[in-house]
């Protein structure tokens, strides 16, 4: 029987949707049983977010508490942050722009209740424009398709975990988050609802084209090693086709006596190869620059005050 229900909810420059998420949660409240805990994260914000998020806080101190870190460290780490403080039977993530509907959660409990230990949301009729749905459609399958894990599709941070979940998430030390990932890797057993995804209540959305990028490169290299094997593949292929020609070249001067032509084919030639190996050389790249993140192992967050009921100092 599920006593407590914990919520983590990132922001960042989001004063235009919290009061609209306050009273969202205050409904959302009155609808369940368990007790509610709520850690909101305040990732940086250059706006007032901190101070409506103290305020909230002070009113509501046995339920919320928020957390504000030094700087923005990327939403993937402001969920961990998040994570790490939460105390409750199971944790549920909601972002704050209320594209999620915290309702769902009562849903997801009954699914806890079922025996299932992860519990995430699938999206279904996106608001976003066409080419930014075709973007995650294809991404997600994409990724399904190269992970060394069974890796959900169509479904983002948004998810409810029992406490035993996020405790092995909390295990994991690397700074490059993806926590969709982080879950599926955990194992233990899992499934999905399909929801209609609702655009921003308010405001405008804090993950550029840059982000969205970033957040596939994370999930792609941290959770397969198809790159490195497309590289050597692509290396091989690439020496191949270069030995046919040179077969090729040989064979008619020797054979056929027609010396090497064809100059702007072969600059054309040497400059796909050379742009083939600085491709091959960004793909390692991007490993070797998460191991550099990992061995240095600075903290993965700070976090520079607390108030609610976590108004102590951190760990």
């Amino acid at each position: 029987m599920i006593q407590s229900l914990g919520l983590v909810i990132p922001c960042y420059n989001e004063e235009l949707v919290l009061p609209l998420l306050f009273e969202r949660l205050i409904t959302f409240k009155s609808q369940i049983q368990q007790e509610l805990k709520i850690i909101f994260i305040d990732d940086g914000s250059r706006d007032k977010t901190w101070e409506m998020l103290e305020n909230f806080c002070s009113l509501h101190t046995e339920n919320a508490a928020a957390i504000k870190l030094s700087r923005n460290f990327g939403h993937q780490t402001a969920v961990s942050a998040g994570l790490k403080y939460i105390q409750a039977d199971v944790i549920g993530v909601l972002d704050a722009d209320l594209q999620d509907p915290p309702e769902l959660f009562i849903e997801m409990m009954k699914k806890v209740d079922e025996g299932f230990h992860v519990i995430y949301a699938v999206r279904q009729n996106r608001k976003e424009n066409f080419i930014l749905k075709f973007a995650y459609w294809l991404f997600y399958r994409i990724l399904k398709k190269v992970a060394n894990i069974d890796m959900a599709l169509d479904s983002g941070d948004f998810c409810l975990m029992t406490k035993d979940v996020v405790y092995w998430i909390n295990q994991m030390p690397e700074h490059n988050r993806f926590v969709r990932g982080l879950r599926g890797w955990v194992g233990f057993k899992q499934i999905g609802i399909p929801y209609d995804r609702a655009g921003r209540a308010a405001g405008e959305t804090k993950y550029s084209f840059r982000k969205l990028m970033g957040l596939a490169m994370d999930g792609l290299i941290s959770f397969s090693s198809v790159p490195l094997k497309f590289s050597g593949w692509l290396g091989v292929s690439a020496a191949i086709v270069g030995l046919l020609y040179l077969i090729e070249e040989f064979v008619k001067y020797f054979w056929f006596e027609r010396p090497p032509s064809g100059w702007a084919s072969m600059v054309g030639i040497i400059v796909f190869f050379g742009g083939v190996q600085l491709m091959m050389m960004g793909i390692f790249g991007q490993y070797l620059g998460r191991i550099f993140d990992e061995v240095k192992q600075r903290p993965i967050f700070i976090p520079e005050k607390m108030s609610g009921f976590l108004n102590s100092a951190p760990d």
